[in-house]
């Protein structure tokens, strides 16, 4: 077995790092506490061909791989986290998920400016009463004429407030065959956006609401039955979501290496104690282990979809690391770790929220036992007199 990667991923991985340190690492503290979304990045990014890495070349895009995604967010994320943020939005989640199921008409009206870097689109999934049970979604398309009225509303949408397009999740029937997805433009008649709220990372979303907002036909993206297509999609954002998770902690790891390295106390080097050193081979051995198995998911997948089960593991695998990772390497800087001159602080809140983003952690063990066990464990409770 050949845990190498080819001579085109090398090239392509060291490609991505002089980009990284030459374009990015500079501002990179500043990035992660500015609350705009760096869009000079985005557009940066697109010039030089790291958006639609995974998309066909016919579509614009690179014609990449999986790998190549990860290996470009591994890059990104390893010295300007926050920029890693704007690798995701042009190659995982709702990007990828319009690459694998919109029309060729969708595609030529909605591909250009994401793209080109010059528009981002959010994925609305949350609702208030529906988190990790999402299929208890409320927000509902009821036909109106030739096209559809959407009704309801969202929570916890990532990039909501520099979004541009949205894809929604919604119901178009009963029961998960009833799931669908629209999509929405910024501006619409009845689609409003709230006040703006922050997450522990410093990042801002908006609640989404929907009132009596009218959906052309064109507009509909999947309809019934295609909530297992849109879930199968969103495995490739879990995967974007598992690289950064485990590359902050990289990054994080590098950091408190260099100040182990040149920090003093007690006439010493930290390096030279070994309580620390062992913090530093705990983290290694846990990165380097969540590495494979994203690699795993990553390359199995080739140009498809990746497995859901080698995705769970992945992600759990790869937020468990990368908090270790950020965690101890805190603690190793003590002050200056929790300092915002450093990155550390700003790796360890993003860290803490990818452990819920995208599947939380408990979800990942749920999917993971489902398959050793090679059956589903429902988690509703049963009917009586079931």
């Amino acid at each position: 077995m050949d845990f190498d990667l080819t001579p085109e991923q090398k090239a392509f991985r060291e490609s991505v790092q002089r980009f990284a340190e030459r374009h990015l690492a500079a501002g990179a503290v500043a990035r992660a506490h500015a609350e705009a979304f760096p869009w000079d990045v985005a557009e940066l990014m697109a010039r030089n061909g790291l958006f639609g890495i995974m998309l066909a070349e016919e579509d614009g895009g690179q014609g990449g791989t999986l790998m190549d995604a990860v290996l470009a967010a591994e890059e990104i994320a390893r010295v300007c986290p926050r920029s890693a943020d704007v690798l995701q939005a042009g190659n995982f989640g709702a990007f990828r998920t319009f690459a694998e199921y919109a029309t060729p008409a969708q595609k030529e009206r909605w591909f250009a400016p994401l793209l080109a870097g010059k528009a981002i689109c959010a994925v609305g999934m949350t609702e208030p009463e529906a988190g990790s049970a999402l299929t208890d979604l409320r927000t509902a398309c009821t036909p109106d004429g030739n096209g559809y009225r959407l009704n309801g509303g969202k929570v916890f949408t990532s990039n909501s407030d520099d979004a541009s397009v949205f894809l929604i999740y919604c119901r178009f029937g009963p029961g998960t065959e009833g799931i669908g997805s629209v999509i929405l433009e910024r501006g619409m008649d009845g689609f409003t956006l709230g006040e703006k709220r922050r997450y522990l990372n410093g990042e801002i979303w908006r609640p989404l609401h929907f009132d009596n907002v009218f959906i052309p036909p064109e507009h509909v993206l999947l309809k019934e039955g295609g909530f297992r297509k849109q879930i199968a999609g969103f495995n490739v954002e879990r995967v974007g979501n598992s690289a950064r998770s485990r590359a902050v902690g990289e990054c994080a790891f590098r950091i408190a290496k260099e100040h182990a390295e040149t920090r003093v106390q007690f006439g010493r080097r930290l390096m030279e104690f070994q309580g620390l050193q062992w913090k530093f081979a705990e983290m290694r051995v846990a990165l380097d282990g969540a590495q494979l198995l994203l690699y795993r998911a990553a390359a199995n997948a080739g140009r498809g979809l990746p497995d859901p089960q080698e995705v769970a593991i992945a992600k759990y695998a790869c937020n468990q690391a990368g908090w270790l990772a950020v965690n101890e390497a805190m603690q190793v800087m003590g002050g200056t770790g929790y300092s915002d001159d450093v990155l550390v602080e700003y790796c360890l809140r993003k860290s803490r929220g990818w452990m819920i983003a995208g599947g939380s952690l408990e979800m990942m063990r749920n999917r993971i036992a489902e398959g050793v066990f090679g059956r589903s464990f429902p988690q509703r409770p049963s009917r009586a007199g079931a």
